[in-house]
């Protein structure tokens, strides 16, 4: 059963002006292990920060609540897979509420041009009746 969705576009001039602008935004917003990956990207590292902080506020639009309480961005870590396929880690505050949830599986999707970035979230239970 499906919980709740979300989803979210950036534009990518907006993510590399914060980050050129303000050092500490991607530090604040990411991961080490994020900024590492959108690093490697080269010419569309960009273009990947964009695409995981839309996962990000697309995840927060899913659970519903916003930036409220003791939620952190970097709770919410957008990885890859050997396939390149990504995926959400959460800890903390966002572990949290998705274990209330009960929620089994977070589905994500990001898609990104050169001037935009796009992720959807979709938040499943399974074996749930309603």
């Amino acid at each position: 059963m499906i919980l709740s969705i979300g989803i979210d576009i950036v534009e990518v001039y907006r993510i590399r002006e914060a980050i050129d602008r303000t050092p500490r935004f991607a530090e604040r917003v990411f991961t080490n292990v994020e900024r590492e990956y959108c690093k490697e990207k080269g010419a569309v590292a960009f273009q990947s920060f964009a695409g995981r902080f839309a996962a990000k506020e697309a995840f927060l639009k899913a659970l519903g609540t916003g930036w409220r309480g003791k939620l952190k961005w970097t709770e919410i870590e957008v990885v890859n897979n050997e396939d390149g396929v990504p995926a959400l880690n959460l800890s903390g505050e966002a572990g949290r509420i998705i274990a209330e949830l009960r929620a089994t599986d977070i589905h994500l999707s990001i898609a990104h041009t050169k001037e935009h970035a796009i992720a959807q979230i979709i938040i499943e239970k399974r074996g749930a009746s309603g």
